[in-house]
């Protein structure tokens, strides 16, 4: 093949200053925007003016880079790579225990980039994840590719060992097989961002390549939206809602790190986790029509939830409103639910069987309705309701979960503390970068293969 007339393209290949595997690519010249555009199309992530990085879950990055070079000065740009990544280049690295230890060092790279595309299609938005549940070896989830005839799929496994189990020619195909076999774990939305994904968002952010600011000496507070607050001290709510409410007591279970808030009519009842962080569920709240009976509603609240927002919900489930079931869902209800946020200029729009409202402005925040769930058995572990804030729906900063029962009063009350509550935040500097990342990652536990979902109806 004749080589490509030469270009005034000039590229430079180095290592990432914090993550030792990704590859960062800087670019001069009058015709850069060629160079550019070849690197995005491969993958690489613009994080700069002329700067780009490669990252990637597999830590293959200077594989795949040393391949666009390759193909770069192909076409007639000029490529320098420094020592430090021709090193990287040079080297033949092994995963250490690795599961399918029949593979080639070729195939291995075919297994990872296989569920790097999975990974990229994930972050990119086009491949919807619908749930995820752990199966007691590690992660699986169900989700959909979007666009005209998507396939919906079950996934298996983590970070460069995640593949594709099985597919559904319909989304609710899919989740009635995936709930048939992890109904005891399934949760909405995509799992946690494992430490390797994390890695890899930080390595994409421009903020990764400048250099670290000073800490303030000390953190100011400012007023924000009830929805986008600091957590707040969750025990002393729990204390205060216990003093407030004569009719409830406290029972401390035969865990300590658990406390049982009880009404009275042994009718209601608060589970607080004393120990949970973040997006772990803090509080579980549930009505029974009698002490003995199945539960009428629930919900779930996450540690990470602005205690305005907690407080709200406490309140109202104290109040009559909480007794008895919710009324039918109907377009009526869900108006009528929802009417602070419409009232207050929150965004709606509906996507498949999801309807949705969302704020206005910078901060993040919504409530999801999903009338898919909203079909389910009383007990299904589907949320009905999705009350978020911070990032998106699908990987929340917190998050409530409400059952398709949930009284209509108690979601109204929730609403009108978003749409008009506010509450302190303290603003604080961008968390420190995680660990960097190995070239050669230890310890790699063996998993079993991948299971096909069974009884799919097809």
């Amino acid at each position: 093949m004749t080589p490509a007339p030469p270009i005034d393209a000039h590229v430079r290949l180095d290592t990432h200053p914090t993550h030792p595997s990704a590859v960062i690519a800087v670019l001069t010249g009058s015709q850069a925007s060629i160079t550019h555009t070849g690197l995005e199309a491969a993958g690489w992530t613009v994080v700069a003016e002329n700067v780009l990085v490669l990252v990637r879950i597999d830590h293959e990055e200077p594989y795949w880079a040393k391949d666009a070079a390759t193909h770069l000065a192909a076409e007639g740009t000029t490529v320098e790579i420094t020592p430090r990544l021709q090193e990287a280049m040079d080297e033949e690295w092994t995963w250490a225990s690795y599961p399918m230890s029949w593979c080639t060092r070729s195939e291995i790279r075919e297994v990872s980039n296989a569920a790097q595309k999975i990974h990229d299609d994930i972050r990119h938005g086009r491949l919807l994840i619908h749930a995820h549940a752990d199966d007691g070896h590690t992660a699986v989830a169900v989700g959909t590719y979007l666009g005209r005839n998507g396939k919906s799929v079950y996934l298996y496994g983590e970070d460069h060992l995640r593949q594709i189990a099985d597919t559904f020619d319909s989304p609710a195909q899919a989740l009635v097989a995936f709930e048939k076999v992890h109904a005891a774990d399934m949760r909405p939305g995509p799992a946690p961002l494992t430490d390797t994904e994390r890695a890899a968002a930080e390595a994409r952010a421009p903020l990764a390549l400048t250099a670290a600011k000073p800490e303030p000496a000390h953190p100011e507070p400012e007023t924000v939206p009830a929805y986008a607050a600091d957590a707040g001290d969750h025990d002393a709510l729990l204390d205060a809602f216990l003093d407030a409410h004569g009719d409830w007591e406290r029972w401390r279970t035969w865990d300590d790190d658990s406390t049982v808030a009880n009404h009275e009519s042994l009718t209601l009842r608060a589970l607080f986790d004393h120990e949970a962080q973040g997006r772990d569920t803090k509080w579980t709240l549930a009505a029974y029509e009698t002490p003995v009976s199945e539960r009428l509603w629930h919900a779930t609240v996450a540690a990470s939830t602005p205690a305005e927002i907690v407080l709200a919900v406490l309140n109202s489930a104290a109040g009559e409103s909480a007794w008895g079931p919710a009324a039918s869902l109907t377009e009526t209800t869900i108006t009528q639910a929802t009417r602070p946020l419409a009232d207050a200029g929150w965004k709606q729009t509906i996507e498949g069987h999801y309807i949705r409202w969302e704020a206005p402005g910078e901060e993040a925040a919504g409530i999801q309705f999903d009338a898919f769930a909203a079909g389910q058995r009383p007990s299904s572990a589907l949320p009905t309701w999705t009350v978020w804030g911070g990032n998106a729906v699908h990987q929340p900063t917190w998050a409530l979960e409400l059952s398709a029962h949930f009284p209509t009063p108690l979601l109204q009350d929730i609403a009108f503390e978003l749409a008009g509550g506010h509450g302190i935040r303290t603003v604080r500097p961008a968390p420190p970068e995680g660990p960097a990342l190995r070239t050669v990652q230890a310890g790699v536990s063996p998993a079993p293969p991948a299971p096909r979902l069974s009884n799919r109806g097809r």
